[in-house]
């Protein structure tokens, strides 16, 4: 590396190092390039390790502890004195973000990536201007783009000081009454912790049901367990205004049955999130932004630049962590030489509600939207040994399969450890594999993972634990 006043050279420079950005540079440190990582933030690791999923795993899983302890009656257990103490649970989310980040920087120090710390616009497609930090400038040969997302600007009409999830997470109080404006992933998730903390949490969707983008029977699974734990949820509404008054909150909602006013001690807006791309300075490039504001990239993660790359919330949806460390290894390798592509043909999807939500591949809504034509199999929790012995039957998986050659288009599951589980059947879809590929795999006695096999069994019509027709 050339240091020249306060500008420097690179051979790759890395925009963002989130966990598309850190991968990326540790990838090609190992792929012996000099490489230089800029970062807007104190610590490395991006919105999802310092506001986004870590922090908020962090706090499900405490909440659902106390949930679990708070049911373990059923099973002869039997706790007295549990007890929620914000500020340590404030401590425990952080130390685990603290840990985190100071791997990651551990990481990037011991492979020789150079940190650096500062506000990145491209002033030319080799060129980056610096603000914040010590240096200036850096020219680079080849540039990756990773600058994540942010939260949606709350809305002009809610000029109040209503929490964006990003404050929710610190857990500033644990309000008597909160509204969660949203029934997204985001809204429902921390919808659930503050419930779990205390809270008596409403929820407010616009569209017709919860977290439109799911399959609607997986979907309603998770909604009865919502409906038991927050005292309202009302879909097909809209917050129409928002005042201050003397314990908190006046919000208008307007629904399908007319309009009321609520009183809540807290807000909580959960809008969502959007590219940071439009202030990277692409104006000074040949790269322009789609109608939704992400970079266009091929399956190299090439822009309309060819030395500069965009990978992760940038590069378009999903707005996934998963994605985003897949698209900076494929940048990396194919800026290293080597034969690499952004081809996957599933990104799993995950929502850590209670139960949690998982699919990959092709869903019900897509293939009926689309005219597939598909086999389904279906594998109720309520039949499976494991989740008796859990007193967990709220859920099923479901496979979905070509009809004549059973190949594995999508699964999606709702239940305990979905999120671990969904790892098979993204696999499966992604190495082509069959309905007969999951049957013959032995899977061990009792787990939850038996329910992929027996739903795979199902889609095939040779369904041992349950009772389905007989084909003609």
């Amino acid at each position: 590396m050339v240091v020249g006043d306060l500008k420097i050279e690179t051979e790759v420079a890395v925009v963002g190092a989130g966990p598309g950005g850190y991968v990326a540079a540790l990838r090609l440190a190992d792929l012996g390039k000099e490489v230089t990582l800029v970062e807007e933030r104190e610590e490395p690791g991006g919105v999802c390790l310092t506001e986004g999923c870590i922090p908020s795993k962090a706090l499900i899983n405490a909440v659902e502890l106390a949930h679990t302890a708070g049911n373990a009656g059923k099973l002869g257990l039997t706790f007295e004195g549990l007890r929620v103490d914000p500020a340590k649970l404030r401590e425990w989310t952080d130390s685990v973000v603290r840990k985190l980040t100071g791997g990651i920087r551990g990481l990037l120090e011991r492979r020789g990536v150079d940190l650096v710390r500062g506000r990145a616009r491209l002033v030319s497609r080799n060129s980056l201007s610096l603000e914040g930090g010590e240096i200036s400038g850096i020219d680079f040969r080849t540039c990756i783009l990773a600058p994540g997302s942010r939260i949606h600007e709350i809305p002009p009409a809610y000029d109040v000081p209503v929490w964006s999830s990003a404050q929710a997470l610190k857990i500033p109080e644990v309000p008597e009454t909160l509204l969660v404006v949203g029934g997204g992933y985001i809204g429902l998730e921390m919808g659930l912790v503050y419930a779990g903390l205390g809270s008596k949490v409403t929820v407010v969707e616009f569209f017709p049901r919860l977290l439109a983008g799911a399959d609607p029977d997986l979907v309603e699974i998770m909604v009865r367990s919502c409906r038991d734990r927050f005292q309202d949820v009302l879909v097909e509404s809209k917050v129409t205004g928002i005042r201050v008054d003397g314990k908190g909150f006046s919000v208008d909602i307007e629904g399908k049955d007319g309009r009321v006013t609520r009183s809540f001690h807290r807000v909580l807006v959960a809008a969502g999130r959007k590219p940071n791309t439009g202030d990277l300075g692409l104006e000074n490039t040949r790269i322009r932004l789609d109608e939704k504001g992400f970079i266009p990239v091929d399956q190299e993660c090439r822009t309309a630049e060819k030395n500069i790359f965009a990978i992760g919330d940038a590069a378009g949806e999903p707005m996934l962590a998963h994605k985003a460390s897949r698209e900076g290894k494929v940048a990396a390798e194919v800026i290293a030489g080597r034969k690499s592509a952004f081809d996957n043909r599933a990104i799993p999807a995950v929502v850590f509600t209670d139960p949690e939500i998982a699919w990959a591949g092709l869903t019900e809504r897509e293939a009926a939207a689309g005219g597939i034509q598909v086999r389904v199999g279906r594998f109720p929790l309520s039949a499976l040994g494991r989740a008796r012995t859990l007193g967990r039957t709220d859920g099923l998986v479901k496979i979905l399969s070509h009809p004549g050659t059973g190949t594995v288009l999508g699964v999606g599951m709702v239940g305990p450890l979905a999120s671990e589980l969904i790892a098979e059947g993204t696999l499966a879809i992604e190495m082509g594999a069959t309905l007969e590929d999951l049957m013959v795999t032995i899977h061990p006695h009792p787990t939850l993972s038996e329910a992929i096999l027996e739903a795979a069994e199902a889609g095939a019509g040779a369904a041992i634990h349950t009772h389905q027709p007989r084909r003609k």
